[in-house]
């Protein structure tokens, strides 16, 4: 097909939706390392688990044999509200680039949570309802989340318990009131709720809080409570199968008029997007079928990629979570207090880590100045104001496209939009006026956190 009968926005029809998601793990020759119990080195039971997750969770997050897990009729039933989502072709901001590349975004932000999250939020509170559970806990980074976990669980009447990242719970008070105005009950992490929460503050006083610290409070909350479980919105198996539903649109609409994307950008806190939108082309390179070139994300503040180690850690900064083999900067690590709240994770998924160990994914790091200028470019041109952790892959992204006119190469460069940065305008403030800065933990900083990390055979840095 000509290029230019291919639309503006690309849509896939209802009956084009996917039925079912593809679990990346049946293509990987090496799969993602089990998780492990911390106190015998044993890898985790279902059993074990299910003291933790719901039990159907439990079963896809060690499933890594079955290519494609079905939806159930009533997660479909709910995606059919803003699902599926457009992929667009990023024209306007091809001309201001001046650039031979063809550049396309698929856009989560189109539903009332504001990102992709909701994708997998539905998936979980679906199955704790199933299991006839009262309600769930969990974390929250930049509120995207948490923000989508309480729109799922009031629309099936659970109850739901988000313990938000301090700094996060301070900079974006219209996220919390979004999910309060869901039902949910929001605490700023590290709270004195929580027997965790009361030792990481006596720890690092007047910390500004990190997804590990939530994700402590936020297991201990579920699990001291009969008639509740724990549901985590990134890292996890689970959460890259649910997440898969963005890749699977996006390769059957780039399908539809015969597009092939050579780049293929998200930006990495836990992975739960990079993994989600990555998936099926993945599974292409991995089962021989067409090559690609992939490229994770990460802000320079939080490079678990770029400068962590591939080892056994702690999921949380409480160290009660189970052991899972990723790139890490230890638990105990607290990044500083950026305006990519969704980014401030320590570790990265076991999925994309091993893939990220075997070469099939590349990773850099950018400061977040950097980032906002590209968020501001992209606003301007494209008329999405774009989340800042999204705005990472349009930083690279652009960066690609200028390479292409560079070298003249008409490459066709595909990024994820995870979500809308409408809650984020104290970021773009502070940007505007001049106000923000960019850290760079240094060597020390990077060694004090590994230090943490769990040391037994085979698990040295």
């Amino acid at each position: 097909m000509s290029e230019n009968k291919i639309p503006y926005k690309i849509y896939l029809e209802e009956s084009e939706m996917p039925k079912a998601w593809y679990n990346v793990r049946a293509d990987m020759k090496n799969k993602p390392a089990p998780l492990l119990n911390p106190g015998t080195l044993q890898p985790m039971t279902a059993q074990e688990l299910g003291a933790v997750f719901c039990d159907e969770l439990v079963q896809q997050e060690l499933d890594n044999d079955n290519a494609y897990i079905p939806i159930p009729q009533e997660i479909l039933d709910f995606y059919k509200m803003y699902r599926p989502s457009p992929l667009v072709r990023a024209y306007c901001l091809e001309e201001k680039l001046q650039t031979p590349a063809k550049i396309y975004y698929k856009f989560e932000g189109n539903n009332t949570s504001g990102s992709h999250k909701l994708n997998s939020a539905i998936a979980q509170a679906y199955y704790a309802k199933n299991q006839g559970l009262k309600g769930v806990t969990t974390e929250t980074g930049a509120g995207q989340w948490g923000t989508a976990l309480a729109m799922a669980c009031a629309y099936l009447g659970l109850d739901c318990k988000v313990y938000m990242v301090k700094c996060s719970y301070e900079q974006k008070p219209f996220r919390r009131e979004v999910m309060r105005t869901y039902g949910a009950d929001v605490t700023p992490s590290p709270s004195m709720t929580t027997e965790i929460g009361r030792k990481i503050l006596e720890q690092h006083p007047g910390t500004s809080g990190s997804l590990g610290c939530a994700i402590s409070e936020a297991v201990e909350a579920a699990t001291s409570q009969p008639g509740y479980r724990y549901v985590l919105g990134s890292v996890l198996n689970q959460v890259l199968l649910h997440q898969s539903v963005i890749g699977l649109e996006s390769k059957a609409a780039m399908d539809k008029y015969g597009i092939v994307p050579d780049v293929i950008i998200g930006c990495a806190g836990g992975g739960s997007n990079l993994g989600g939108l990555i998936s099926p082309f993945m599974g292409q390179m991995l089962r021989g079928e067409r090559n690609y070139r992939f490229i994770a994300v990460e802000p320079a503040s939080c490079p678990s990629l770029t400068r962590g180690k591939f080892v056994y850690d702690f999921c949380d900064t409480g160290m009660v979570t189970p052991l899972a083999k990723m790139y890490t900067l230890g638990s105990n690590f607290i990044p500083s207090a950026s305006h990519a709240g969704g980014l401030r994770y320590h570790g990265m998924s076991p999925v994309l880590s091993q893939l990220y160990h075997d070469g099939y994914i590349e990773a850099t790091s950018v400061e977040q100045t950097s980032v906002f200028a590209a968020a501001e470019q992209f606003a301007r041109v494209e008329g999405i104001l774009p989340a800042p952790e999204s705005s990472h892959a349009i930083k690279v992204a652009i960066d690609e496209a200028l390479k292409c006119k560079e070298t003249g190469e008409e490459k066709t460069i595909l990024f994820g939009l995870t979500g809308t940065g409408y809650f984020d305008m104290y970021a773009y403030e502070k940007f505007n006026n001049g106000e923000m800065s960019d850290y760079f933990p240094s060597d020390e900083d990077i060694l004090a956190g590994l230090s943490q990390i769990p040391h037994f055979p085979g698990n040295e840095i």
